[in-house]
């Protein structure tokens, strides 16, 4: 177990638990979205920190749109927000961008990704194969991570082309040093599929289905007696 993905939900008083998509359309691209953005930073350096205290080093990777990424005091913004935590503490955040995110300037983004790497922040391109720019994101941004499309992991076991597709991936992936981590993995077959194409990361829920960040620690305590828990089904 290398890390963990925050993903954030809306506990609305009426009707519970929202899912992202329900919520988070309605704010895209105005000045909340950046305020929820930094809250979310922050709540995860806030968690990093905690866990750490109790003896799990673990990174934490945050969804970050388009829009936030290219505002032009961004990096100013992430460097006030690390001030209040311990320093080192920015090399377990990684930062996810979507593939298919409209980038206005490509050399602005790939400045901003090298400012943040300078402060110890990692970046991956999330959703990979799913838009039309793979090859230009893949070659100017310095991301560390490619992360595959849970669409072409999904028909893994049934589709050679599937197969084929993931290898290229993978083996592209490698000739630019970019680690290489399939998403949406639910078994322990595809997991084994994966590793023998040479993809050694994966995410999914196989491996866990999301939970609240305070039922964390028990649970890395039970994957590191028993991992896959037995989710194969």
């Amino acid at each position: 177990m290398v890390g963990v993905e925050a993903l954030i939900r809306w506990q609305h008083p009426e009707k519970g638990i929202l899912h992202p998509d329900l919520f988070l359309p309605m704010i895209e691209g105005n000045q909340l979205s950046i305020r929820i953005g930094e809250w979310v930073i922050d709540t995860a350096l806030a968690q990093i920190r905690s866990w750490k205290v109790s003896g799990i080093d673990t990174s934490v990777s945050v969804n970050i749109s388009a829009f936030h990424l290219q505002k032009d005091d961004f990096v100013d913004r992430i460097i006030d927000i690390l001030s209040k935590y311990p320093k080192g503490l920015s090399s377990y955040l990684e930062f996810e961008i979507l593939e298919t995110s409209a980038f206005r300037d490509l050399d602005q983004v790939s400045r901003i990704i090298h400012d943040c790497k300078n402060l110890g922040i990692n970046f991956s391109l999330d959703d990979f194969g799913t838009g039309y720019s793979s090859l230009t994101y893949f070659k100017q941004l310095q991301v560390s991570t490619i992360k595959i499309d849970k669409s072409f992991v999904h028909d893994l076991l049934d589709s050679k082309v599937d197969r084929e597709i993931l290898q290229g991936i993978v083996k592209l992936s490698s000739v630019l040093n970019r680690e290489v981590l399939a998403e949406g993995v639910e078994s322990i077959s595809q997991g084994g599929v994966l590793k023998q194409l040479g993809c050694k990361l994966a995410q999914g829920f196989g491996i866990s289905k999301p939970m609240p960040a305070g039922h964390f620690q028990q649970w890395i305590k039970q994957w590191a007696m028993n991992p896959f828990l037995g989710n194969d089904r």
